[in-house]
């Protein structure tokens, strides 16, 4: 399962009541290769729901995400934080042995 906390579900609710995000839409994240530390985080809101997706509902977030995908991101909590390295959603993935210096990128 993929967890959001309160911060992140404070930011998407706002997104959406901003009218910057679709209503319907939920959150698609992802893995992908690349990045210092050799895989990167993809996060996007979309729309279409593909029959290989996963779908997971936390504190009435829905999030997203491909079986391939899953297998990198199970037990992750989607947070969101304005510190000094910018305001964003970030990733705090159990699974990660390894990640760069601004957190966009893990190794396992």
């Amino acid at each position: 399962m993929i967890t959001v906390s309160e911060e992140a579900k404070n930011e998407v609710t706002r997104l959406k009541g901003q009218g910057e995000v679709d209503q319907n839409a939920f959150i698609r994240v992802g893995v992908k290769g690349g990045g210092c530390s050799g895989l990167t985080y993809n996060l996007e809101f979309d729309k279409d729901l593909k029959e290989e997706d996963k779908l997971f509902e936390d504190k009435g977030v829905k999030i997203v995400v491909d079986k391939k995908s899953f297998l990198y991101l199970v037990g992750t909590e989607l947070q969101y934080t304005g510190g000094l390295n910018g305001k964003g959603f970030v990733f705090n993935n159990p699974n990660a042995n390894r990640t760069c210096g601004c957190g966009e990128s893990f190794s396992i």
